[in-house]
């Protein structure tokens, strides 16, 4: 067996191979050799979500240069045949795409692909199972009329640019994404030339930079003006917190669309059941109702699965169908049966219905029929929350994005539901995930980046994710979203239709991403692991604080009781008005623990590009029981307005 996986020389310098323990510490003492660590296990975290954010078919578009944009998908491959990536119409690629599509053939739509496992040869980038198509026609596919999935979510799929161009890297197989491979696509990417990588991928929680293969990659994307969008994780508050945390990175929470797919039980004494699931079965009438107890048969029966499933155990036992209670009741999933998902309370009154009647109780399930969701947008119950555990002075998630029951392309080799035992197939494919709301962050930055396609590297994060995290991204209600605020869904909802125009922006470079580590303790060998270069040094003396960071939020982890005060020293750039423009801010508080001041209120600006400071002192004391505050800083120039939201919490980093 060839025990070197790969060497990273083209945009990363170093290798990954296989090694003993003895043969680990022995590299690892070796001059030169920075670091040593082992591979980690990764795993994958519409048509009406793009015009419930506000950015309708008939948006403004660049369409000269929207074609010119590149945009790299880590993901499980594509297919190819699709018609979300038809070509027709496109000219050839940009000149400057350096790519190659290795064991694939590609066209002007998808211009580049390759694949990655352990370091073999041969293997082909064609999608088996279904995500990375889905997430690469949410970013770019091209507009496709009349489709859902066997008539449920209906509409004109369509992705935020449909006339960029793709790049595919598939990392993931079989739901497995390994370290080096994610290295080794961040590291070809880079090279070939992408403007903004989608990374649909994390894990339960996070790791320290330079342990984690996405964070080093995402950091060597950045150096070279490549934004990378992440999912923030599907972990809820049971399983871990937000995965990918650099700051760096956007990392991407999953909400609601004004769209809600429910699916009905109808009890024997005509009780409805109101629960959700992606059921494209036909009705299921009157089937007796089962409990799982051991030695019976369940054919033609609904199953009743009182602690989650994702429907295989009632398939293989022969029922006819499954009522699951599921800590998740907001997701529609599909299930290779029929089946209706409902929560705790439900499941005790269908309990209440068995007990009662004197015959044998039955139900019948419904087909999904979709509803208006009138409070929406809610951050989705699975979706990973904060606080950051590696920077808890960086507010993670950023923000929050259309992840649940997204319709969008699918590949032919792999069920509708996932399950090998389930026969149906599809073009097009409902699922829900942060994997879905990752890849609407990424279309829009695509989609601002198509208006500028001169910026310089750090312009590119500047008119991408520091305009979603302050004025494109809209403030959410935190009484809808219990759990932490801010650390539930970050500055709030996308907005990819504002964010042209921002007026001002965050800027942070390299030199400010190292000040920070070096103020969180990295030392000089973690650093050289993220940075890769040898010449990465922290500060002599006067090492800035991780709050010192020019980021558009503001995060506190404070001791519940104890009095703080904290400064946040923050630098605008103008962007908006050509000539004088003045901006006063405004102090937006929702609760009285803490008080919020700025200094200077006022920042007059009399020229394009000019950089203005102000600092936010943020003092109080947070009671025991009270695990957050909110507040918000907003600049306003009287048209414009640019929100950095504020968060203090107690709740534990450990």
């Amino acid at each position: 067996m060839d025990r070197m996986v790969y060497s990273y020389k083209r945009s990363i310098n170093g290798f990954a191979a296989r090694l003993t323990e003895q043969e680990r510490r022995k590299l690892a003492g070796t001059e030169g050799v920075v670091s040593v660590f082992p591979s980690r296990t990764y795993q994958l975290q519409t048509t009406r979500s793009w015009d419930f954010l506000g950015f309708p078919r008939n948006a403004r578009r660049s369409l000269p240069t929207e074609g010119e944009v590149i945009v790299g998908m880590l993901d499980t491959g594509v297919w190819p045949d699709s018609p979300s990536f038809s070509d027709a119409g496109l000219g050839p690629p940009p000149g400057r795409w350096k790519g190659a599509c290795l064991n694939f053939t590609c066209n002007n739509k998808i211009i580049g692909a390759r694949a990655y496992r352990q370091g073999r040869a041969g293997l082909s980038p064609v999608d088996t199972a279904g995500h990375g198509s889905h997430t690469a026609s949410t970013v770019a596919g091209r507009v496709v009329e009349g489709v859902g999935l066997a008539g449920v979510a209906a509409g004109s799929a369509r992705g935020a640019v449909p006339g960029a161009r793709l790049a595919i890297y598939k990392v993931c197989w079989d739901d497995f994404c390994a370290g080096e491979d994610i290295l080794a696509a961040f590291d070809d990417a880079i090279a070939d030339g992408v403007d903004v990588i989608s990374f649909s991928i994390g894990g339960k929680l996070p790791a320290p930079y330079f342990e984690d293969a996405a964070a080093i990659g995402s950091f060597h994307a950045m150096r070279c003006g490549v934004l990378t969008s992440a999912s923030a994780g599907n972990s809820a508050l049971t399983g871990g917190r937000v995965g990918n945390v650099a700051p760096w990175m956007l990392s991407v929470a999953a909400s609601s669309t004004d769209r809600r797919l429910v699916a009905k039980l109808v009890l024997g004494d005509g009780k409805t059941i109101v629960g959700a699931s992606v059921n494209i079965f036909p009705k299921l009438e009157k089937a007796p109702l089962a409990l799982p107890i051991n030695g019976q048969s369940y054919r033609g029966k609904i199953l009743f699965c009182p602690r989650g499933s994702n429907g295989t155990g009632p398939l293989q036992a022969g029922a006819a169908g499954t009522v699951i209670v599921n800590a998740e009741p907001d997701v529609a999933f599909v299930f290779p049966l029929p089946a209706v998902t409902i929560a705790e309370d439900q499941f005790t009154e269908i309990l209440a219905y068995v007990n009662r009647t004197r015959t044998d109780p039955v139900g019948s399930i419904h087909s999904t029929e979709a509803n208006f969701n009138s409070e929406a947008p809610i951050v989705a119950s699975f979706s990973s929350r904060g606080p950051n555990l590696i920077s808890p002075g960086i507010l993670k998630p950023d923000l929050s994005a259309p992840g649940i029951a997204i319709l969008a392309a699918w590949t032919p080799l792999s069920p509708v539901s996932g399950n090998l035992r389930d026969n149906r197939f599809a073009a097009y494919n409902v699922i829900s995930g942060t994997s879905m709301a990752c890849p609407h962050a990424t279309g829009a930055a695509a989609y601002v980046k198509s208006f500028h396609p001169g910026c310089t590297s750090f312009q590119v994060i500047k008119l991408t994710r520091w305009r979603h995290c302050a004025r494109a991204a809209t403030p959410m209600d935190p009484a809808r979203n219990p759990g932490g605020g801010e650390l539930v869904y970050g500055a709030g909802q996308l907005s990819p239709a504002r964010a042209r125009d921002p007026g001002l922006v965050y800027d942070a470079r390299e030199d400010d991403y190292v000040r920070m580590l070096c103020a969180e303790g990295y030392n000089a060998t973690q650093l050289r692991v993220v940075t890769g270069s040898d010449g990465t040094a922290c500060p002599a003396a006067g090492a800035a604080a991780a709050d010192d960071l020019n980021y558009p939020t503001m995060a506190h982890h404070a001791a519940p009781g104890l009095n703080f005060t904290v400064r946040f020293p923050r630098t605008v750039t103008n962007v908006g008005a050509p000539g004088r423009s003045v901006y006063t801010a405004r102090i937006v508080s929702s609760g009285p623990y803490i008080r919020v001041a700025v200094a200077p209120r006022r920042l007059a600006f009399s020229r394009p590009l000019q950089k203005l400071s102000f600092t936010v002192t943020v003092s109080g004391a947070l009671p025991a029981g009270n695990e957050f505050v909110s507040a918000a800083v907003v600049w306003s120039d009287g048209v414009r307005q640019v929100r950095s939201p504020i968060i203090v919490h107690t709740v534990d980093v450990q």
